[in-house]
């Protein structure tokens, strides 16, 4: 493989005291989103909030600041817009009302009929879903999440060891937390497209803690009589290349996807990108730090 960084003696290990109060402020702002996403407050989309979304294709481009107006004139509120000029499409998305479902559709027709008389259109789909099925829908995606990081317990304990277990599972529910409070501080929608990326970096992250992990074992079998924490600084140096350009690689193309795959998967290129960032930083400075302060003395000695 490709040696981009060769004979690094980093002390990572080392920083780790620095990396845990950034990790755990990182983590409580994500717990509280998680209380803010409980409770409905946070900037949840129509799939959790419940709402209406509607395509409407038009014969002719179309002004969005235009139909933005047009919306908020006829009373339409806590509404959003999305530009697919290309095809000369529109999305809009209104979030839960007062009003029943069906009445929001047509409200939104009739405005744009109104409004825009010379520019005919045909609704390509129509998308409601109640304020009951998007809070079903909330639970159900914590729970996907959170059968995923037991399934990586799980996994993690039968191929290595408990203690590296516990480091690779709090990596992981690190990098969902770090992930949804930046989503929380920009005051991006927190939807399902989100919940796709988190199990996504979930999967990503234990890819890359695993191959640290693997050189983490190898290195204490043969180094039995060196201090843990040298052999682990080690043997993360050894794969620093290797982890550096398989995450540099995944970087371009969520960057690719988020300056020009179109608004649809915006949000899933930005939650890949920093999922990737702080997955990497997780496998270093989260995961190996753990087992380290799980296990003071060497855990393998003859078998494992």
């Amino acid at each position: 493989m490709l040696e981009l960084i060769r004979n690094t003696k980093i002390d990572f290990l080392g920083k780790r005291k620095f990396a845990f109060i950034f990790s755990g402020i990182l983590s409580i702002i994500g717990i509280i989103t998680i209380v803010q996403i409980a409770n409905g407050r946070a900037n949840l989309g129509i799939d959790f909030a419940g709402g209406t979304s509607m395509q409407l294709k038009f014969e002719k481009p179309i002004n969005l600041h235009e139909v933005r107006k047009a919306l908020e004139e006829g009373g339409v509120k806590d509404f959003d817009l999305q530009d697919l000029p290309a095809v000369k499409k529109i999305l809009i998305r209104e979030k839960k009302t007062a009003q029943q479902l069906g009445q929001v559709s047509d409200m939104i027709t009739g405005i744009i009929s109104k409004k825009f008389p010379d520019n005919k259109y045909v609704v390509d789909s129509t998308t409601e879903i109640g304020p009951k099925v998007g809070g079903k829908l909330r639970t159900d995606a914590a729970q996907a999440i959170a059968l995923a990081t037991l399934g990586i317990l799980i996994y993690i304990a039968i191929r290595f060891k408990f203690d590296f277990a516990v480091g690779a599972t709090v990596a992981t529910f690190h990098d969902v937390l770090a992930v949804l409070a930046v989503f929380f501080l920009l005051g991006r929608e927190i939807n399902l497209i989100l919940v796709t990326a988190l199990l996504t970096i979930a999967g990503y992250s234990l890819t890359d803690t695993v191959v640290v992990f693997d050189r983490i074992r190898e290195n204490l079998r043969t180094k039995f009589k060196e201090p843990v924490e040298a052999v682990m600084n080690q043997s993360i140096n050894e794969v620093l290349s290797r982890t550096i350009v398989t995450s540099f690689t995944v970087l371009l193309t969520s960057l690719a996807l988020f300056f020009f795959g179109g608004e649809v998967i915006h949000d899933f290129s930005l939650a890949m990108i920093l999922g990737v960032i702080i997955g990497t930083y997780s496998s270093i400075f989260v995961a190996s730090p753990i087992v380290l302060l799980w296990r003071k003395k060497r855990p393998f000695a003859k078998k494992s």
